[in-house]
């Protein structure tokens, strides 16, 4: 990754798990950081980017909505780039759509009212690109040209891959009417330290097999990727001018009974299930 150099960025979202490490690479790389959060009083959400190497001298913190019109124009305003990691992980159809969609084009509209932005990297996920029906058999190769269908996400209920597809959707739609220059990133499964408090929804899996609540881990394979490598991809996205279109992440493919094991290696003591439903 280059140096800063003093150019200002502004991350959205920037108290979630891929924006702590994006906010974290940025300082480190000498880049002055705005980093929008619903509550920047709210010590418990934030106090760990307050505590970054360089947080102190080029960390300013603004309070932003995905749902309140034009809450991100102040910190997006005078940016050379906008990562936009923020987006729900609820649990109901209603409460996931309407801020993923509403929120990256509420975001995406300060871009365009902005002549600073250069570039945008939004945070998508491959939960928009493999759920269509096509079939995936081990000669089949899933790549940035797949997209997830609507339709097939309504009709198995899968809400937040729903979410992810439509927020992607509106959000190429956009860049292409007001000619925005947008990287997507899609990360597989999301996995690594976590910088922030609070247990995120992608590290849930591992906690359940740690912690007892999932007896039998899941019949499935499941793509894996390291959140330092995700927050990595998100800056070379920006900082390469060559970048284009949608990037998928994905470090490799396991079945949850190999990820059980890798579990069982390292902590013996604990008790990690040995059977799948």
């Amino acid at each position: 990754m280059r140096s800063g150099g003093g150019k200002e960025v502004c991350v959205t979202g920037a108290s979630g798990f891929i924006a702590s490490w994006i906010v974290k690479f940025l300082l480190e790389g000498g880049y002055t950081v705005r980093g929008t959060v619903r509550d920047p009083s709210n010590l418990k959400k934030v106090e760990h980017l307050l505590k970054l190497e360089g947080a102190k001298e080029r960390l300013q913190l603004f309070k932003a909505d995905l749902l309140d019109e034009g809450s991100f124009e102040s910190a997006v305003n005078g940016c050379d780039a906008v990562f936009h990691t923020a987006s729900p992980v609820l649990l109901g159809p209603a409460e996931l759509i309407d801020p993923a969609v509403k929120g990256t084009l509420n975001v995406l509209n300060s871009c365009a009212k902005s002549p600073s932005v250069k570039r945008v990297v939004f945070t998508s996920s491959v939960a928009a690109v493999i759920h269509n029906g096509r079939p995936k058999t081990p000669e089949v190769v899933v790549d940035e040209t797949w997209f997830s269908n609507p339709d097939f996400c309504r009709e198995l209920e899968m809400w937040y891959m729903l979410s992810k597809t439509l927020a992607e959707d509106a959000a190429w739609k956009f860049v292409n009417e007001n000619n925005i220059d947008m990287i997507v990133i899609n990360p597989a499964m999301v996995a690594g330290p976590l910088l922030q408090p609070d247990i995120n929804e992608s590290v849930k899996p591992i906690l359940n097999l740690i912690n007892g609540n999932c007896k039998k881990f899941p019949n499935r394979r499941i793509g894996w990727v390291n959140v330092k490598d995700v927050a990595k991809a998100h800056i070379l996205a920006y900082e390469i001018a060559s970048a284009s279109g949608r990037y998928c992440l994905v470090e490799r493919v396991i079945h949850a009974s190999e990820l059980a094991r890798i579990l069982r290696d390292l902590y013996p003591t604990l008790q990690i299930p040995d059977k799948y439903v």
